[in-house]
């Protein structure tokens, strides 16, 4: 008998279904996330795209067991966020490149190598490898002050990477950057996807970047955050810049504005 589960399609990295988060404040409570379902299959890259407080930092703060729901599921890789954290599944590059000033840029690469007991061999190869993939091969030596804001984010992503996580979870790294800055680490980032392979959720404000950047764009609403549109992208994966100018991606762009527009008519 012919074996069907060599067909089956893998099961997705990252699942919610009806999530909802409400934070008890002194005003009352907040509802952060509102019945969010959503499924993210190896490979994709995902961006979250809607208003400020629209839930999509608590959602990925929810998949990095950073925040907890209040009800509904969400897994990563099968288990529950608290399993997968535990298990090293993702790393987690910050809005801030969170880089401690007094350890130099691969010494703050090997910080969690270092707590997770790897050898000094283990710490020493993947710092020169992810310092090489992230195009800082020669800066390992440096203080994070002695770099610029966007080697800066190259370096938070560097050490996100170093534990060779298959998940990376990426909240708006690029917002605080200048637009040549941003579209050049636009640019690095798919290639460190297509060279890694890795699983992405990117939280971003930029409807040109969540449109450059994904296989999948998660529109959400004002609070109480839900998804009002997952935009499955046709573009293809290799994606030089001048793409923005095609047809195809500006009607992309207009239907996560209208997605965004929508939300708000929702309110």
């Amino acid at each position: 008998m012919k074996d069907m589960s060599q067909n089956a399609p893998s099961p997705p990295v990252i699942e919610a279904k009806g999530l909802n988060l409400t934070f008890q404040t002194a005003d009352g409570p907040v509802h952060a996330l509102k019945d969010v379902n959503l499924s993210i299959n190896k490979g994709d890259f995902v961006s979250f795209i809607g208003p400020s407080g629209c839930g999509k930092t608590t959602f990925l703060r929810c998949v990095a067991a950073l925040e907890h729901p209040t009800s509904g599921l969400l897994t990563v890789n099968g288990m529950t966020p608290d399993e997968a954290r535990k298990k090293r599944a993702y790393g987690y590059v910050f809005q801030a490149a969170g880089l401690y000033p007094w350890r130099t840029i691969a010494g703050n690469i090997k910080l969690p190598l270092e707590i997770m007991g790897f050898s000094k061999e283990e710490q020493e190869a993947r710092t020169r490898r992810v310092l090489e993939l992230v195009e800082l091969s020669g800066f390992g030596k440096k203080f994070p002050w002695q770099l610029s804001g966007g080697m800066q984010q190259r370096a938070s992503i560097a050490r996100a990477l170093a534990f060779d996580a298959d998940i990376l979870l990426m909240d708006e790294p690029f917002g605080a950057l200048d637009e040549i800055v941003r579209d050049r680490l636009n640019e690095e980032v798919l290639k460190l996807w297509a060279a890694t392979g890795k699983t992405i959720g990117f939280v971003t404000h930029s409807i040109p970047e969540a449109v450059y950047l994904s296989t999948k764009i998660v529109v959400m609403s004002p609070r109480p955050g839900r998804i009002t549109d997952v935009i499955e992208s046709p573009l293809p994966k290799e994606r030089p810049l001048d793409i923005r100018d095609t047809p195809e991606f500006i009607e992309i762009a207009h239907r996560v504005r209208e997605g965004l527009r929508a939300g708000h008519l929702d309110e």
